[in-house]
């Protein structure tokens, strides 16, 4: 209490002196900040505008404080910063017309045009029921998105599986079968040819299929956990194995198709089945104990609320997921787009990653539901036996495959503490963890040809993901030439390249990307 008081006088001390200042005409420096928010001069020059800013700075700063001295269990105390930044986020005078001087001096300088197109914009976006974060106009799948050229070979009711077609004379024994996430469209892997982390893996010789699931619509509301394994990742490895005519493949696994990959490897275990030489693990969780602020959403109450929902039968809209998400990083993937787009009457800018990002996928109500109860709930995929999926026992230590792991340092999904968990979950001893710089997707859609960011690593794995990292080496470029090298340790030898993709059995159907990737949820 005493402490509560002590902020509230400074901060009150702090508010008059801002008044102050104002009334007597002059500006008032009391907080220093590089918000961007704030950029333009008028924010400091004004002492109307300055007061604003600096008010509006003190007052989260307060709000912070108050929520960080409050008596609160710990998981308690993550939801109500979580909810206090929630709101000082959306209280930015910047997001209002009258209190941002951009927006007032744009609409003088264009006459109210400026209003009239942000109206108009708003109208657009309220149909589309999302905030436009790009030119959706300036993508087109096949066309400058998801150009790697391949075919579908093979599809069920789930999931399509394309073969890229070879690029080199000579190609790994062993192909290389992409899990990505179900809850968004494969092509985070093959945006564009310079940052196509599927079109730099053929390019350095190996056999890539990737599995791109479908976004699923009512019909398909029945799909659970054990479908994603059985008709989704262990069919696309048994028939990209059949189509290479290989002893083994080479897995990866992105975000949630990392966790499908370690589920279904598990499996494999169990069943005494060897059909993966090794496992790449890229952002993903098998360890839910440190979930970061997406747990925030996951209780008892609300778990249960949907599973008595779509539990049996039904679709999560992605649009939902597709909030959450950007909720996460509100100032980066809401607010400023609510000012330049409607504020301003602006037009986003074409950005492949956020294009991406707009384009949600529904998920199976019982798949859904099964998924976040047994990892963000109650977190029992890492416990030996306490799940049984495609009727075995999961037992991830039973996994005892080489394995190669990247977490990112900044990643707000997939917390890299958590992602380096799988080096002591996972069996076996040959195990490479990498930690990228940047966040779940720009660390790993990060090209070699780019030479940007870093990358560090450093052994032996202590239990402590700190003290790894404190004895870690920096290494300044892209992970994608270290995971090309140690993907060429398995590749089971080289042969020359197929002529054509597919086999007999498994002709081309549609070329790649296929149609289940078009699918877009239109509202």
């Amino acid at each position: 209490m005493e402490r509560g008081g002590a902020l509230q006088a400074a901060y009150l001390e702090q508010q008059t002196k801002l008044w102050t200042a104002l009334l007597a005409g002059r500006n008032e420096s009391l907080v220093d900040d590089d918000d961007r928010r704030f950029a333009a001069r008028e924010w400091r020059e004004n002492p109307y505008f300055n007061y604003l800013r600096q008010s509006y700075l003190l007052a989260a700063k307060y709000l912070e404080q108050m929520v960080e001295g409050a008596p609160l269990e710990a998981t308690q105390k993550e939801r109500a910063r979580f909810a206090a930044r929630q709101w000082i986020d959306a209280m930015c005078p910047a997001n209002f017309p009258a209190t941002n001087p951009v927006a007032l001096r744009q609409a003088l300088d264009t006459k109210g045009e400026s209003l009239t197109r942000g109206l108009a914009n708003l109208v657009t976006d309220a149909q589309r029921g999302r905030i436009s974060q790009t030119d959706e106009g300036a993508f087109e799948l096949g066309k400058n998105l998801a150009t790697t050229p391949g075919e579908v070979v093979f599809e069920n009711d789930l999931m399509q599986l394309i073969q890229y077609r070879a690029r080199t004379d000579e190609v790994a024994k062993r192909p290389l079968v992409m899990i990505p996430p179900c809850i968004n469209k494969y092509y985070i892997l093959d945006l564009q040819p310079e940052n196509s982390l599927v079109g730099y893996a053929v390019d350095q010789g190996n056999t890539v299929f990737m599995v791109s699931w479908r976004n699923v619509g009512p019909e398909q509301g029945h799909f659970v956990w054990d479908d994603y394994l059985e008709h989704g990742v262990s069919t696309a490895l048994r028939i990209a194995q059949q189509i290479a005519k290989s002893d083994k493949v080479n897995a990866l696994g992105f975000c949630v198709g990392g966790t499908l990959l370690g589920a279904a490897l598990a499996v494999n275990a169990a069943k005494g089945e060897e059909p993966v030489a090794s496992t790449t693990l890229l952002a993903a969780m098998l360890d839910f104990s440190e979930t970061g602020q997406i747990g925030l959403f996951v209780d008892e109450a609300s778990v249960a609320a949907r599973e008595a929902a779509i539990g049996k039968s039904g679709i999560l809209a992605g649009a939902e997921l597709a909030f959450v998400f950007s909720s996460l990083r509100a100032n980066d993937l809401i607010w400023p787009y609510v000012v330049n787009n409607y504020l301003l009457g602006g037009k986003p800018a074409a950005f492949d990653l956020l294009y991406w990002n707009a384009d949600s996928t529904n998920l199976p109500g019982p798949m859904y539901c099964y998924y976040v109860r047994n990892t963000y709930l109650e977190n029992k995929l890492r416990v030996p036996g306490a799940l049984a999926n495609c009727g075995v026992p999961v037992d991830l230590g039973k996994v005892k495959l080489p394995m190669f792991a990247l977490a990112t340092r900044e990643d707000h999904i997939v917390p890299w503490r958590s992602a380096y968990r799988t080096l002591h979950l996972l069996g076996g001893e040959d195990k490479t963890f990498v930690l990228g710089a940047s966040g779940h997707i720009a660390g790993v859609v990060n090209p070699a040809s780019k030479h940007r960011r870093s990358h560090w690593t450093g052994t032996p794995y202590p239990q402590d993901p700190d003290a790894w990292l404190a004895h870690a080496k920096e290494h300044k470029g892209s992970w994608w030439p270290r995971w090309s090298k140690w993907l060429a340790q398995h590749d089971g030898g080289r042969r020359k390249a197929p002529a054509r993709t597919g086999n007999t059995k498994h002709k081309p159907i549609e070329a790649a990307p296929g149609r289940y990737v078009r699918h877009r949820i239109v509202h």
